[in-house]
């Protein structure tokens, strides 16, 4: 059944990822210019995570989360546990999609959190829907650490400066996420994959 973008939009009210970025800043007692210096993002794009008007792609709360010393998983989850085993069941995935009035400069892929109970960890899974699109709308991201990607369905076009390569289902690549890259969709229906993000 397709939820309505309202159901969407509460799902990541939810989440209450802006709110844990203010309390994470406020409890370093940072500015958001210190965020901003420590992540290179910019003070409007932050204030604009904190008051949930932007969700923020995995990128970027990669930086958010080294910034404030904490794992991926403390922006999923609604408790912090300190097992060594952690299981998430499939419906306690947590689904994050892109606003409705997707902006310009946005990545407007969708994820899925695989684990939002395992706290000090060093590898981020996600099940990741790359929707169909055209060259020109490709945001280049990059982060510290590494990427591993395993195409289930569709093909995916990887982008770095110097490269382009055609995933097909079955394909993967690692590669160093402080690469400047791109994925986009090639065909008519969206693309799913895992990826594992290595944040060291």
């Amino acid at each position: 059944m397709k939820r309505s973008q309202d159901d969407i939009s509460l799902e990541v009210k939810a989440l209450k990822i802006g709110s844990k970025v203010r309390e994470l800043r406020q409890k370093k007692h940072y500015t958001l210019q210190d965020v901003a210096a420590k992540t290179g993002l910019s003070k409007p794009f932050l204030s604009q995570i904190e008051n949930d008007h932007v969700v923020p792609p995995v990128a970027t709360l990669l930086k958010l989360a080294r910034a404030f010393d904490v794992g991926l998983a403390y922006f999923f989850q609604d408790e912090v546990g300190i097992d060594r085993i952690a299981i998430t069941r499939r419906d306690e995935r947590v689904r994050v999609e892109k606003r409705p009035h997707h902006r310009k400069g946005e990545v407007n892929y969708i994820y899925e959190a695989l684990d939002t109970k395992k706290t000090n960890k060093h590898m981020e899974p996600f099940l990741v829907e790359f929707p169909v699109q055209d060259t020109s709308e490709m945001i280049f991201m990059n982060h510290e650490g590494e990427e591993f990607l395993h195409v289930l369905e569709g093909n995916l076009e990887f982008r770095s400066i110097d490269r382009v390569e055609v995933l097909e289902p079955g394909d993967s690549i690692y590669f160093e996420s402080d690469l400047s890259h791109s994925f986009r969709c090639l065909g008519e229906k969206p693309a799913r994959a895992i990826v594992v993000v290595w944040t060291g």
